[in-house]
This record gives C-alpha cells, structure tokens and sequence, in this order.
C-alpha cells in the first residue's frame, strides 16, 4: 500500500496530470485521432491554468487550515505531546550533517514552545523514514538531537521510528500510548493536515487536542485569479490535491469514519 501510494501520488499530482494529459493528446494528434487528442491537450493546459494561476490551491488548502483551531485559552496542564514528523530534510542531513527542516518545520518549533511551557510533559515525536529507499533515518531520531540543542531532555522524549505514512503515525502510535499509559495528548502537525490525522486517530480510539502549526494561507482566500506568484501557487495546489486525495483515500478504504472530520 505503501509503494502504490508513492507511485499513485507521481502521475496524480496536478503538474503531473498536466503533463501526461497534454501528452496524451499529442500523440493522439499525431496518430489523427485529433478531436480526442484535442479534448486531452486542451485539458491538460486547464489544469495547468488553473494550478499555476489561480487561487484554487490557496483556497481549498485554507478550507482544511480552517478546520481545526488552537485551543484558546491554552490548558493549564498538559500531560503528553504527539508530534508527526515531516519536517527534517533527513536526505539532506544524511549527506551533510547538522539539522536541516524544510517548511514544516513549525511542528517542532511549536512543539518545543509547548515542551517549555508545559515542562511535565512527555513527547511522543511519530515519524519513520518515508522515503521510496528506506536508507534514511527518520524525524523520531532526527529530532533527538534538535531536542537536546534546546534543553530538552531525552527522558520526556518518546520516540516512534518506524511509521512511513499518517495512517501509520496513528496505529503506531496507538501502541505506545497504551504502553506508556498516556491519554488526551495534544497533537501537533501542520493545519492543513490536521483533519486527516485527527480523522486516523479517531479511527484507531485516540481522542487527541488538535494543536494545529505551519499554516500555508491567511485564512482569508478567495477563489479567483492571481498571476503575482505562480510556483506558489503550483505548490500550494499540489499539497491541496494530497491531502483532499488522502482525506477522500483513507475514507473510501474504510480507515477513517467520516471524510472531513471536526
């Protein structure tokens, strides 16, 4: 499952799509099927318009940002703290050492507010190595060392190595916190992916304080035009389409009880 996700995510992406749809229709062309070799071409370039100049990516991005708020006020205790790796550039850091993030890297930097403020409290970092090779370590081992950097100690640390993907961040995680005899954790990942693990977890019987970071919009969107910064735009439209494909995915396998959790 693993696998045919990977592969599955290469062609549907929407660049992909745009490419393979407007390859189609050329050679479709070419082979004097021209008015199917059209209808290809010509959706292909939609798809190419609408994710490289339009707000489309923002907007239904910002619908799942919107989803889940922080709590306000904060908790007075907190006990335990689920953090979903995905934000080390553990490639990177296999090659060059150090401690290099990518943009998600407001889930460690939120986490680790969290871990000062609420020093009680044990820290449950979810996150295997989800490359395709599986030579690389993963942010449970990862950010070991960012921890420690800031003071804190291995002891609050709670380290789950081995999960690739959200739905195993969940069932693995389910295990430790049955074994560590922990309950009602916040779990912090970037909001726009926070229906989808809180949908997971739900799933597999872990009630959980939703504690939303790395936000990607404003919140204040619309859909509409904007030629001002494409490769923003195909960025945004590109982790939109995941995580509506995952959310719909998961659901339809029966891994999660409700498409757009709340």
């Amino acid at each position: 499952m693993f696998l045919a996700s990977k592969i599955f995510w290469l062609v549907a992406q929407p660049l992909s799509l745009a490419f393979m749809s407007v390859l189609i229709g050329v050679l479709l062309i070419f082979a004097r099927f021209r008015r199917s070799g059209g209808v290809f071409a010509s959706l292909g370039l939609v798809v190419l318009f609408v994710t490289l100049f339009t707000t489309a990516g923002s907007y239904f991005l910002q619908i799942l940002e919107n989803r889940f708020r922080r709590p306000a006020p904060e908790p007075a205790e907190l006990s335990c703290i689920i953090v979903l790796g995905g934000a080390f550039e553990n490639v990177v850091i296999a090659s060059r050492g150090g401690m290099e993030f990518n943009q998600a890297a407001e889930r460690f930097v939120e986490t680790l507010r969290l871990a000062r403020a609420y020093p009680a409290a044990r820290i449950l970092v979810s996150g295997g190595d989800g490359s395709l090779s599986g030579l690389y370590e993963g942010d449970a081992q990862a950010s070991e060392g960012f921890f420690k950097t800031f003071g804190i100690g291995a002891d609050r640390l709670i380290r789950e190595g081995e999960s690739r993907t959200t739905f195993e961040n969940a069932l693995y995680t389910r295990d430790l916190l049955a074994k560590h005899r922990m309950e009602r954790c916040a779990l912090v990942t970037s909001a726009y992916h926070m229906p989808r693990s809180v949908a997971l977890f739900r799933a597999n019987g872990i009630e959980v304080l939703p504690w939303p970071a790395d936000y990607r919009t404003s919140g204040k969107v619309r859909l509409g035009f904007d030629f001002t910064q494409p490769s923003l735009n195909a960025q945004l439209a590109t982790t939109a389409a995941k995580e509506w494909t995952g959310l719909l995915a998961y659901y339809l396998l029966g891994r999660t009880q409700t498409l757009l959790p709340r």
